[in-house]
Order: structure tokens, then sequence, then C-alpha cells
């Protein structure tokens, strides 16, 4: 439109000129055209307007010079030069008038954008300041009105489509959110179902059936249409340019989406450690009852089982008469088996001690060359009836503060497993490395080894089983024995072959 005008105006002036006298130079209007190209920030435009009028000052003063007998006038002439010179001046201001308009329109649009940005900003920090559902629905609301500056903003929330929702709306002026369960209107009602099959925010004019009926223009989108359902409606009373609103609108919705799954998700996850913790109270009560009932039985079959050891070793030795040679056998084969119970009970009650806390506190300064040794008169006979020496390096003569049945029973442990997996004429090195701070017990044998994948686990509960033999308890009271007195326990494998084990305990001035 602005174009035309100035054409309009340029041939206005023009014809005005023609008609004129020589000395009244009219081509000064000219300018007016060549200004008014500022209002269409177009320097093209003003461009060939400048060169328009130009062409027409020139054009106008051979005319004027024409009519008067093809006589110019000096002075004529004069003011037609500086009339070209005013167009290109008033040209050149124009276009930086333009210039200037133009690069305050971008800062302008540029603070607009900021603001928004921020305003957006400041909202969905505020939407995403809670993880509780409903003070995160009660923020939506309060800041998509902040933020488009509409005369009602409601949300509406529902686990599902079948579900009465729940509302939260606030206008403009209210100081909180109110809350309502009720069914939805039937226009509300109809704008969700077309925000959902739109997919995105949906633009309702005033003008439109569910303008008029809602009373104003709006915008609504729903989150999340499947399966748990959210949305929301901002409505203006007045007839406002709601496609101006759109992208702010769509930003904000896409971080309330975001800001909802947050929630859900922190939601499910509390409703499963809430889960996580009811089975593991179970499980731990369960294992409870396991275990006192493993103590009750170890503790009541041992009482009997010792017993009828002390009376079969009595018949073994004759004290009830003469014994046939077969019962003999029979015997002895029976008092070897009470004594791998005995044993067995003995592991069973032990580690049910540990588990439930019941540990010994009969500490006392004991000599690590003493407690090594009485393990190897103990063992020796075992090692010497399968051929396997036991070769001794007791050198150290630290001492360490612990209970000494305990300790025997860790290092008798590792003694026995190696005696177990070395076979015949192969040798058990039994050596204690001494310092101010630690004594380590060692265990090397150059027996069978341990396979790769079994080493992770030797010291678990039952992780130390092998095929044919063993509960699969003794590394792991090994290991609980170690802890207790703020040691530790481990296995190498042997240089060529076989194991290295060793138990690691505080020296006795170190533990004081």
């Amino acid at each position: 439109m602005i174009p035309l005008l100035c054409y309009a105006l340029l041939l206005a002036a023009w014809v005005i000129d023609l008609l004129t006298p020589q000395l009244f130079v009219a081509a000064v209007l000219l300018n007016g055209p060549i200004a008014l190209s500022t209002l269409a920030l177009r320097p093209r435009l003003t461009i060939w307007l400048t060169i328009a009028a130009e062409a027409a000052n020139a054009i106008a003063g051979y005319v004027n010079g024409a009519q008067d007998g093809y006589h110019w006038s000096p002075i004529a002439l004069g003011d037609r030069v500086l009339s070209g010179l005013s167009f290109l001046l008033v040209g050149v201001l124009t276009m930086r008038a333009q210039d200037a308009a133009r690069r305050a329109g971008e800062a302008t649009e540029r603070g607009r954008q900021i603001a928004h940005e921020r305003a957006l900003r400041h909202a969905m920090e505020s939407v995403r300041s809670s993880l509780n559902m409903e003070l995160v629905l009660r923020a939506a609301a309060s800041e998509a009105l902040a933020l488009t500056g509409a005369e009602h903003v409601t949300v509406v929330a529902r686990e599902s489509t079948l579900q009465v929702p729940t509302s939260y709306r606030i206008s403009r002026g209210d100081d909180d959110v109110s809350v309502t369960r009720a069914p939805l209107l039937g226009h509300i009602a109809s704008m969700l179902e077309r925000a959902r099959n739109a997919g995105g925010v949906l633009a309702v004019e005033a003008q439109d059936a569910s303008g008029r009926m809602l009373g104003g223009a709006a915008l609504v989108a729903v989150i999340d249409p499947h399966g748990s359902e959210t949305a929301i409606v901002v409505q203006w009373l007045e007839d406002v340019a709601v496609q101006e609103q759109l992208l702010a609108m769509q930003a904000f919705v896409d971080n309330l989406a975001v800001a909802l799954q947050q929630t859900r998700l922190f939601l499910q996850l509390a409703e499963q450690n809430d889960q996580i913790a009811t089975q593991k109270d179970t499980i731990q009560e369960r294992s409870d009852v396991i275990r006192d009932i493993v103590y009750a039985l170890a503790h009541d079959l041992r009482t009997p089982i010792s017993a009828a050891a002390v009376t079969m070793g009595q018949a073994l030795e004759g004290a009830y008469g003469e014994l046939p040679e077969r019962y003999r056998a029979i015997l002895e084969t029976s008092i070897a088996s009470n004594h791998d119970v005995r044993s067995l009970l003995e592991t069973l009650l032990l580690v049910a001690r540990y588990e439930a806390g019941e540990d010994s506190r009969a500490f006392a300064r004991q000599r690590v060359r003493h407690l090594v040794q009485r393990v190897v008169d103990e063992f020796g006979p075992v090692a010497q009836a399968k051929g396997v020496l036991l070769d001794l390096a007791l050198a150290s003569e630290g001492e360490i503060f612990v209970d000494g049945y305990e300790v025997r029973r860790a290092f008798a442990n590792l003694v026995a497993n190696a005696i177990e997996a070395t076979p015949a004429g192969g040798t058990i090195v039994l050596r204690v490395e001494s310092s101010p701070t630690m004594q380590r017990l060692w265990v090397i044998d150059d027996g069978y080894g341990v396979a790769p994948e079994r080493r992770e686990a030797l010291f678990t509960r039952f992780g130390g089983t092998r095929a044919g033999g063993g509960t699969g308890l003794g590394l792991y009271i090994v290991r609980r024995i170690a802890q207790k007195y703020g040691g530790r326990s481990g296995y190498e494998p042997g240089t060529s072959r076989g194991s290295r084990f060793f138990i690691e305990l505080p020296s006795a001035e170190a533990s004081a």
C-alpha cells in the first residue's frame, strides 16, 4: 500500500512541476514520496523513488524551458540542480532512518524474546521445584496465567478418560488456585478431544463455536493422551490474536510434559522403593527365623551327639565288655561319622552366632607361634597319613589380641583345606610374616589349585564348596573372623601350581 501511495504522490508532484512556470520550481515536492518511503522499511523502494524523482526533475526542467521558447533561465537551472541534490540527501537520510528503525525493531524483538524466555524459564523452574503431583499442577496453572497474561487458566488431571477429573483453576487477581473434582462441561470436553486429535496446542478463536460457548479465545493442549491425562485451557475474555501465543504455549506445554513425567517417575520409584523395603523386611524376617532354627537345632543336638561320642568311645575301650572285632570296626566308623557331625554342628553354631552378632569377646594376648603350633599338632597326623609334608616357617614371635579359639579355628580351616587339596607327595608351607602393625599367617600348598571361575566367591557363604565334599562355610568363617578383628583374608594362585591363602590380623600393639 505504501509503495503505491509513494509512486502516486511522485506522479502528482511531477505533473504540478510540469504545469508551473520555469522559475517556480515545484520539483521540491518530489521529496515527499521519498521521505514517505521511510514507513515501508524498504531501501530498494527509496532508491527507485530517488531515481524517478531525478528523472522527473530533469524532464520537468526541459519541458518548462521549451514552453518559454526554448529559453532556460540560469536561476531555474540552478534550482533544478539544488532540487536534484536534495533528492539524494533525502534518499540517503531516508535509508538511514529505515536502517535505524529496523535495528530498533530487531532490538525490541530480541528484548521481547529474552523477556519471554526468562518468563518461561522462571515458569518451568517453579513447576519443577516440587515432585508432588498436586503442587506441580497448581504451579502449572499459576505460571501459565503469568506467562500468557490470560484471564483464566484451568489444568485438568485424571488417571483415565473414565475417571472424574480434578480441575485446578486460577483467574487474574486470584491469590491461590482453586481445586474442584467434577465432570467436565460438554464444550470443555469437546475442546479437549479436538486438542487430543490435533496432537499439539489447539487455538480456539473467539468467533468459533467453542469460543462463543467459552466466552472468548483460548489455547488448549492435552499432555499424555494415552493412559493418565493432563490438559490445560488458557482463556481470554477479549478477542486476542491467539496465534501469537502459540509458540509460547507450545514451549510451556513441552516443558510441563517433562516435569509431569519426572514427577511420575519419582512417584513410581518411591513406590518401588517401598516395595523393595517391604520385601527386604520379609526376607530378613525369614532369614532370622531360619537362622534361629539352625541355631536352636545345632545347640540342642550338640549335647546328645557329644554324649553319644563319649558312650561309643567307652564301649570301644571295653567299658561294657569285650566287643567282637566286626562290632569294633562298625563302632570306629560310627565314632568318625559322629565326629564329622559334631564338626558340622560347631560350624553351624559359629556361623549363626556371627550372623546374629553374638560373637565371642574372650580376648587375650596370644603368641602367633603358639596358635599355629597347636593347629600343626592337631593336623600333623592327618597330613602324615595322607603323605603330605607340613613345612613350618615359624620364626615370628609376634602377638595378637584375639580370642585364641576363633583364630585357631580360622587357621585350622585353611590348613584342612590345603591338606584336602594336596595330593600325596605334596608339600604345605606354613609361614608367618610379622610387622609392628600386622601379623600375616600364610598357608601355601602345591596342590590342585582353585579354578578361576570359583576364585571371586571363595570367601562367601557356600562359595568355597567343592564338588564331592565340604560345607562351603570354612572360608566364609575365616573371612568373618578376620573382619571381626579389623583384619582381612585372601587368596593368591601359586606361582606354577597350588594355592596361597592368608589371614591377616592387627598386631597386639596396634590393637591396644
